[in-house]
């Protein structure tokens, strides 16, 4: 029987780990995907009750359940013909060479279901968060990440073929000629775009992407394309600036983005529209297009059919769904204890910085003034952005509506450059499973529903509560000042506040938490301690912080503290998806999560009686300590 001494993760999650299967439909299940099982659950019982129902009052939320109910008629999808998906192929297939291509670049963004070689997209400015900045990367890449591209990874082959067999399938099942040649031109170009992509590691340094080039400079320096006339037609004018988050691509764009290559930009294209619109056509098709995800995490089976016609409405109604769905299972007590909870953690926060022994006490008090200055959204948004009224579901079809939604949504994307930048806006629905600070305007949004056991109940202890939602909350927090967030000041810009002692220190100490995770052995292989270093620095700071919390309470107990901390974090999962998360995800697997960051805390150690010869035993002078 495994001790907590020993593996908190197993001991804790002993009887879970051996019952517990992983749905057909799903790589994983989690302490957060038996929350997501139970809210698909509910809200496919309430959309169904909706759908009969209809919600006049509520205009949103119509148009919403008006397009899950088209979503579900399974006769009508399945005897639709093709004829608008071939409509929206025939823009790329049209195209007689790259001068057409350079010519209709703009209506292929804004009127189209084509995807680019190239993105330019609209993000806030990470320099001056207030406003919004022009922003060019690549396109991606078909695989996962870039190290599925390296010579003797063992899924390179296998996941590759297998793209282009069922890329070629779904072509041929619109019509279009030549579609195996098309299909293995598009992974021609996708291995041309591989050395120039970011690797995860760069993508999770975020605030070190920020590169500012002149307009004149980069329309000088991308002439293969008229990047002037897109870039107008976008956004009605000419910045002063663009910011480049991949340089590689943007220094390699002219000997990719060509004549040369036109062929095999053509033929990426075209499998991506035809791959994109699967998930709105027959019951045959969706599980088509939805092959290779499965295949690459080893899902056994596609969504039932219920569960997709939900995840449609909520590719394109998330918000409204997820107000829908906050207001009526997230209680007022509930969300003034968690708000109670969040200030406390914050106080406790204070206390921390100003007790700190390793910064001066100049960037203590900005530090401190950073801290003050976040804002705390919790459970769901006052109202809705107003895009959402402009989503009208029609007589179309299925993908007809999709389509016109998407060429509406990406007008909406580009108009916000003109526009400051809304920073009380959600970025993830109040159904969704999970919590977030970002670094542009200092916040932290706690979604409904995560704010429910095993995170979080009423039911359940101070010491349990802690254990779960405030360790969460302080982790949210602590994101203010990873290695990221620390380099954005309290106004949210990209603005080193720290003196360059402080921020040497501060460095040192990120290395000690990246070598306590680097190499660390999993069933999907070793831990690279580099990519999850800033995840890994929140994890430690929000468990400090609940745990300082929590030992303020009267009915303080540290047992139930760390068992539920483990239980948050457990997790079966493919060893498919377990490899690509390992290779691409900013967070450390599960295990690692539960069992690490309490082997820097001296109350595990005595609460657990955890000795040297135990094996979650670390000695004191390499517990890592920063907030």
């Amino acid at each position: 029987m495994t001790k907590v001494q020993d593996n908190l993760f197993e001991a804790v999650n002993k009887e879970w780990l051996e019952t517990t299967e992983i749905p057909a439909d799903k790589p994983r299940i989690s302490a957060f995907d038996e929350l997501v099982l139970e809210i698909e659950k509910n809200l496919t019982k309430d959309l169904t009750d909706l759908s009969i129902h209809f919600p006049t009052q509520n205009s949103e939320l119509l148009e919403a359940i008006k397009f899950y109910v088209k979503a579900g008629q399974w006769e009508k999808r399945n005897s639709d013909d093709f004829s608008a998906v071939i409509n929206e192929l025939k823009k790329i297939i049209d195209l007689k060479d790259f001068e057409d291509f350079k010519a209709h670049v703009s209506d292929l963004i804004l009127h189209s279901q084509a995807a680019l070689p190239f993105t330019l997209a609209i993000e806030s400015d990470m320099k001056d968060a207030i406003h919004h900045a022009l922003v060019l990367t690549g396109p991606g890449l078909i695989l996962p990440d870039t190290t599925y591209y390296e010579e003797g990874h063992p899924r390179k082959a296998e996941l590759l073929d297998f793209w282009q067999t069922n890329s070629a399938e779904i072509l041929s099942a619109f019509g279009v000629e030549n579609a195996e040649q098309i299909a293995e031109n598009a992974v021609k170009f996708d291995a041309l775009l591989v050395p120039s992509a970011n690797t995860s590691e760069e993508w999770a340094k975020y605030a070190e992407l920020y590169h500012p080039v002149s307009s004149a400079e980069f329309v000088g320096h991308l002439e293969s394309l008229d990047f002037v006339s897109v870039i107008e037609n976008l956004i009605h004018e000419l910045p002063e600036k663009v910011i480049v988050f991949e340089e590689r691509f943007y220094e390699q764009f002219n000997h990719l983005v060509n004549e040369t290559n036109w062929t095999l930009i053509k033929a990426w294209m075209l499998a991506k529209a035809a791959r994109k619109a699967t998930t709105y056509l027959s019951e045959d098709l969706r599980v088509k297009g939805s092959a290779f995800s499965r295949k690459l995490s080893n899902v056994a089976e596609p969504r039932k059919q219920e569960k997709h016609q939900l995840d449609v409405a909520e590719s394109y109604f998330s918000q409204v769904i997820g107000l829908y769905y906050g207001k009526k299972y997230f209680g007022d007590e509930a969300k003034a204890d968690v708000k109670n909870m969040t200030d406390k953690m914050i106080k406790v926060y204070q206390n921390r910085l100003r007790t700190n022994t390793w910064l001066s006490e100049g960037t203590r008090q900005k530090a401190i003034e950073k801290l003050d200055a976040i804002t705390v959204n919790i459970a769901y948004p006052d109202q809705l952005p107003e895009y959402y009224s402009r989503l009208k579901t029609t007589d179309g079809t299925l993908y007809e509506d999709a389509v016109k939604f998407d060429e509406i949504l990406t007008a909406r994307h580009y108009e916000k450059y003109a526009e400051e930048v809304d920073k009380k806006e959600w970025q993830m629905p109040a159904h969704m499973v999970n919590a977030y600070y970002t670094s542009d305007s200092n916040s932290i949004f706690f979604p409904a529903a995560i704010l429910q056991a095993p995170f979080y109940s009423l039911e359940q202890s101070t010491s349990q509560n802690y254990g779960g939602i405030g360790a969460v909350i302080a982790h949210e927090i602590s994101h203010a000042f990873d290695n990221n967030g620390a380099q954005f000041d309290k106004f949210g810009n990209l603005n080193r506040w720290w003196t360059d002692e402080d921020y040497a220190a501060f460095e040192k100490k990120q290395d000690e938490m990246i070598a306590e995770f680097d190499g660390v052995e999993t069933a999907a292989g070793k831990a690279n301690g580099k990519l999850i270093v800033s995840e890994n620095i929140a994890d430690q700071g929000g468990i400090t912080a609940a745990l300082t919390a929590a030992k303020e309470e009267a009915d303080v107990n540290l047992e139930d503290f760390f068992s539920q901390w483990a239980r948050i974090w457990r997790n079966k999962a493919s060893l498919e998806f377990q490899q690509m998360l390992l290779s691409m995800d900013v967070h450390a697997p599960a295990e690692l999560r539960a069992n690490i960051p309490p082997t820097n805390l001296e109350e595990f150690y005595e609460i657990f009686d955890v000795v040297s010869t135990d094996k979650m035993y670390r000695a004191p002078e390499n517990r890592v300590k920063i907030w």
